[in-house]
């Protein structure tokens, strides 16, 4: 199989609804990008939901979509972060953060209902939210003298790269985010030029 260089996110926070017999499942979304985020955000549903019997989620992160947590919060086991992420694995959905907090109505569901109850209220703010498709890009730092300043920017602006910073005081340098699939044939276009230094950084 071919890498595939794109995936399916969330663009911003959305905000879903659930209820059955008397149940409120409030369903949170968050685009998240790395685990050390999801304390805050869990911390602020508490403080804006203390009375709220759980808060249950499911994360999924990385750009191979191999990285994922649930967490049941006192409801039986099964019936609540795993429905959660098995909505966002049929959505094919990765560095997302999906929290439901349920107040309890007094009728007990059964692993059944709470089972569709998760997962419908999951599917209520996936729908809600707008999903968007992001390519996976490496971050490249160009070294170069003044006088290929021309040289590098027709590079940038042929393949169309977004700059990331640039730095013109101490020595001239540029950071570029380059699309996976067209590092090699960027990146040998920089190379064919004399006397700079092309470095990797990142991938995002």
């Amino acid at each position: 199989m071919l890498f595939d260089d794109t995936y399916r996110t969330l663009e911003k926070p959305a905000e879903g609804l659930f209820r059955d017999r008397g149940s409120k499942f409030l369903a949170f979304a968050f685009p998240l990008n790395a685990e050390s985020e999801l304390k805050n955000i869990l911390a602020q549903l508490k403080s804006a939901h203390p009375k709220a019997n759980h808060h249950c989620w499911a994360f999924r992160l990385g750009i191979d979509r191999s990285v994922f947590r649930v967490n049941d919060d006192g409801e039986p086991s099964g019936t609540a972060g795993r429905p959660i992420l098995n909505t966002l694995l049929s959505k094919d959905l990765t560095n997302i953060l999906v929290v439901v907090v349920r107040y309890f109505g007094g009728t007990l569901l059964g692993v059944p209902g709470l089972i569709n109850a998760y997962k419908s209220a999951t599917e209520d703010v996936l729908n809600n939210g707008k999903i968007i498709q992001k390519t996976v890009n490496d971050i490249y730092r160009i070294q170069f003298d003044y006088l290929q300043m021309n040289d590098i920017m027709k590079i940038i602006k042929e393949d169309d790269l977004t700059i990331i910073s640039q730095d013109f005081d101490a020595d001239y340098s540029i950071s570029v985010s380059i699309r996976k699939t067209m590092v090699n044939k960027v990146l040998g276009k920089f190379e064919n030029l004399t006397g700079i230094s092309v470095s990797y950084e990142s991938t995002v």
